[in-house]
């Protein structure tokens, strides 16, 4: 934790708070040269050396430079540019003396978050140095194990981490170049040129996070500048868009134009103009064409790999089935996942081969587990299938983000927590947008206690909401995580949110049962109890919960103080 000026930044949340505790909202690039500043020394930062080191590998023109700064004056009130100040010859320095506090966590628990054990403090190191150790070839025997650890901690992280990373790290083979445009206004609007430039950076800071595409963003230009047109001429995509202001909306339109053949795919988003939050607004209408396009890329990218070419079904009938799904995944009902199945173990028994058929069915019917929509024998028998299914399309497209979320969503229903966070933020690496990955980390991290992560990760997911048909598991999770806090109040308008959506799980209905129990609201309770139970009819205090294999002490207290709030709403308790 690093203090100045009456502020705190805490790394470990990556988060900024004002002298009240209360979370200011940053950009992770601002965070990323917030910290930078406060980690100097007051040293005078060149421009050169903060975008090397905000925008690693990316080039980047000085106007992402000076919308961080401007983000950060903003946010720490510093309208005299007293405490971010311009240094002659044109660096920035933070003045402020700046406190390094340990945090009361890293205090509490010497393993860490998920177990990572901590360094050992200098007392510890100095008492190990102190005692006898036998020696080999001049090394201790201590040092020597150590070694040998070390290098296969690092032979196992690099086979774990090869098909995640880029791949010109390990080959030396180019990257595909995107070059990101700015966002033309076209709006006639005062608010939108600022609206368009904030669009701008989240579209370069968002496709700059994907790890199989290099990102090159020009500076911004006139009409007919030569070196905007060799940037975009030297890449291999060009990524153009335009804001619009029409009816009281906001659309921005985009286009991702493949070099060479100029093959274009264009994607609109819109917004209601009248939204206050303008921060997040900005954030909504990048992610909304973000979002497409990073999965469409990654469909060139990663193309459809079948374990054995297929001679009886056609593309447009696999990819109708796959959507299908897709949408009875994110908005599920029981009529839909079971209109869903059919299509597919229709579409699969036409051609057996084609692994994204397996797979989008292997996630459709994890849902289903999750859902209990199959008793305990045939849930047994889906979950070794989506084990052996995921097993192989991972090793043909390892990359694929389809592919990394249904085998995210197993883990998950499979109770696999730890593993589920790495495999979700492997598919967040190729969609950074992925409010779907979004929903099951936070899920991972509710089971695991981490209940304030849990909430960040869900306000994340909302923030994007992307794709909208999934937006009511991350209202669901946002609403559950607050419930699980004892935050009853705050809870109410998420899962109010979410049910409004999606009304015919019958969970939601139960734990909003809980909310309102325990907020002495006890006829809306027992109203909102009856329609959970008319949904989920035979559903009893025994099997209301879901599995708790894995779930941490924290997780499993909490689920009892809620299953004792759903009893006394009218909950059977046999």
């Amino acid at each position: 934790m690093l203090r100045f000026a009456g502020f705190e930044l805490d790394l470990t949340r990556a988060e900024l708070r004002g002298a009240d505790g209360t979370p200011i909202k940053l950009r992770p690039k601002s965070f990323e040269m917030l910290r930078l500043f406060a980690a100097s020394g007051g040293r005078v930062l060149s421009k050169q050396e903060l975008m090397e080191a905000v925008w690693p590998n990316v080039h980047v023109g000085e106007d992402s430079l000076f919308q961080c700064i401007r983000e950060l004056r903003a946010a720490l009130g510093d309208e005299r540019r007293q405490l971010i100040k311009l240094a002659s010859g044109g660096g920035y320095l933070l003045a402020a003396e700046v406190v390094d506090v340990p945090t009361a966590s890293r205090m509490q628990d010497a393993t860490g978050p998920l177990g990572r054990a901590e360094p050992p403090s200098l007392a510890e190191r100095a008492a190990v140095s102190g005692r006898p150790h036998r020696a080999l070839f001049g090394f201790s025997r201590r040092a020597i194990l150590a070694a040998v650890a070390g290098l296969g901690v690092i032979v196992v992280g690099l086979a774990v981490a090869a098909p995640a990373l880029k791949p010109d790290l390990l080959f030396g083979r180019p990257l595909p170049r995107i070059a990101v445009a700015a966002i033309v206004d076209a709006s006639n609007d005062p608010r939108g040129a600022a609206m368009a430039t904030e669009v701008t950076g989240r579209l370069l800071d968002g496709f700059a996070k994907i790890q199989n595409v290099s990102v090159v963003a020009p500076r911004l230009t006139v009409a007919g500048d030569e070196s905007a047109a060799a940037t975009a001429a030297a890449s291999d995509y060009e990524l153009r868009g335009e804001l619009q202001l029409n009816d009281q909306s906001w659309i921005l339109r985009a286009r991702l134009i493949k070099a060479g053949t100029g093959e274009v795919q264009s994607v609109a988003a819109s917004l209601a103009a009248d939204d206050a939050d303008a921060q997040l607004a900005q954030s909504r209408l990048a992610a909304g064409v973000g979002h497409v396009l990073a999965r469409r890329l990654n469909e060139v990218l990663e193309p459809s790999a079948s374990a054995v070419p297929s001679r009886k079904s056609s593309a447009g009938g696999d990819k109708v089935a796959v959507e299908q799904a897709l949408a009875s995944i994110n908005q599920t009902t029981r009529e839909r996942f079971g209109v869903a199945q059919s299509m597919l173990q229709k579409a699969i028994t036409d051609d057996p081969d084609n692994v994204d058929l397996a797979v989008a069915l292997s996630s459709l019917q994890l849902r289903g587990i999750q859902m209990v929509w199959f008793s305990p024998e045939e849930a047994v028998t889906v979950e070794a299938n989506a084990n052996a299914t995921l097993e192989q399309a991972l090793r043909l497209k390892p990359n694929s983000i389809p592919v990394l979320e249904a085998h995210c969503r197993f883990l998950s229903a499979t109770n696999h927590f730890v593993e589920s966070l790495v495999t979700c933020a492997r598919a967040l690496s190729f969609d950074p947008w992925d409010g779907s990955a979004l929903y099951l980390i936070g899920l991972g991290q509710i089971f695991l206690g981490r209940f304030d992560d849990a909430l960040a990760t869900f306000r994340q997911a909302d923030r994007y909401d992307t794709p909208a048909a999934s937006r009511w598991t991350w209202l669901l999770g946002a609403g559950l995580a607050n419930v699980m806090m004892g935050r009853d109040q705050e809870a109410l308008p998420w899962l109010q949110r979410s049910i409004a959506i999606t009304p015919a799980t019958g969970r939601s209905q139960m734990l909003l049962a809980a909310a309102y129990q325990r907020l002495g609201h006890t006829e809306q309770a027992r109203v909102a109890m009856q329609e959970g139970l008319r949904l989920r009819p035979g559903t009893t205090k025994l099997t209301v919960s879901p599995p708790m294999k894995n779930a941490s002490p924290v997780c499993i207290a909490a689920w009892d103080r809620i299953v004792q709030a759903e009893i006394e709403a009218g909950l059977p308790e046999q």
